[in-house]
């Protein structure tokens, strides 16, 4: 089989997003003359095009087509028309779709796909080709399920790691941040993610580890490491930030709705250590090699964990009966006030980020 153009699709997350680096990677090293282009939705953009392997982003999921239409029939009508056009003209020989829904294999068997890869979930797959049958991501890490996928193109992963590369440009600008909030070249700089999970909505506060423990974590920090502490987060997230801001006995460099998605990989690049709760930017550490503790509630931490799963990054989590109660893609309502998170100490994240320093 020769490979000359794949399109993959995935309309999810950061973390989604990077877990699929390690398949592009494969495809890259097996066919290196490949055009590779990526369908994603807008909010992670950013990151795809950082991505020399892919040549073409459609920035348009079926979520953002949903908001163009809320905003004006016309806006909606339009852009779904251009992605159309955009797709057919690329004659795409296969694509990877990972993304759990058929209107987006549809739309490629539509555009003139012959080869649609992906995941029969709940009778979705109907459109695709080839597929695998699943229930949900439940017995290993999704970059495993998303390398089964090759077996259907006869590629052998030999890297599974994740991969971003920074544009020197969003090294330059980070480094000018913290310049500019008196980090100097020698400081130890721990950055704290207390928000994540942008793309759960309504949901991701279930993911949230208390703010207040994040104050007292980064305040012993201060004290034995003389550390520079440095807030992370969309705009979103700004409440939180306040809580810790305000709890905190030394203030933080506070970049909360500060740093677009452009930038923040050069930012936490420059990191010692990430403190975070589930989410992207934690994914985004994990593939820059940046040391990481992770407090993992209602998610399990297998599937959606920091992944390869070694010794710079520690994750935490309490083994109640009821965790992880997230799963085949349905957070259930809580009855236990987030017990889970609760359950992980301010001293257990310190003890776990003294001995990644140490």
């Amino acid at each position: 089989m020769t490979i000359k153009k794949v399109l993959i699709i995935n309309p999810f997350g950061i973390g989604d997003v990077l877990f699929t680096t390690p398949v592009i990677r494969a495809i890259k090293e097996k066919y290196p003359d490949s055009f590779i282009g990526y369908w994603c939705n807008q909010r992670v953009e950013p990151l795809i095009r950082m991505n020399s392997k892919i040549y073409k982003v459609f920035a348009l999921s079926r979520g953002d087509i949903k908001k163009l239409y809320q905003e004006s029939f016309l806006s909606g009508f339009w852009n779904s028309l251009k992605l159309v056009f955009s797709l057919k003209k690329e004659h795409f020989d296969i694509c990877l779709d990972f993304s759990l829904d058929h209107r987006y294999s549809l739309l490629s068997k539509i555009v003139g796909i012959k080869k649609r890869i992906g995941f029969n979930y709940k009778g979705r797959g109907r459109f695709l080709t080839d597929k695998i049958d699943i229930t949900g991501y439940n017995q290993k890490h999704i970059v495993e399920y998303y390398l089964d996928l090759l077996r259907f193109l006869n590629i052998e992963p030999k890297d599974k790691s994740l991969e971003l590369s920074i544009p020197i440009a969003a090294l330059i600008k980070a480094k000018n941040i913290l310049s500019g909030a008196q980090v100097e070249g020698g400081d130890l700089i721990i950055g704290i993610a207390p928000g994540g999970g942008g793309s759960w909505g309504k949901d991701a506060g279930y993911k949230h580890w208390p703010a207040l423990r994040f104050a007292q974590v980064a305040d012993k920090l201060i004290d034995e490491f003389k550390t520079k502490i440095v807030l992370v987060g969309d705009d979103t997230e700004r409440a939180i930030a306040d809580v810790i801001v305000n709890s905190m006995r030394t203030k933080p460099i506070d970049l909360v709705g500060k740093v677009s998605l452009e930038v923040l990989p050069g930012l936490i690049k420059t990191f010692n250590l990430f403190i975070t709760n589930d989410g992207g930017p934690m994914h985004i550490a994990v593939a820059l090699r940046v040391k990481t503790v992770s407090v993992f509630g209602p998610v399990s931490e297998i599937v959606y964990g920091p992944y390869p799963d070694n010794r710079n990054h520690v994750v935490l989590k309490w083994d109640g009966e009821c965790r992880p109660c997230y799963k085949n893609f349905r957070m259930p309502v809580c009855d236990k006030d987030k017990e889970c998170l609760k359950q992980v100490s301010a001293d257990a994240v310190f003890e776990a980020s003294r001995i990644l320093l140490s």
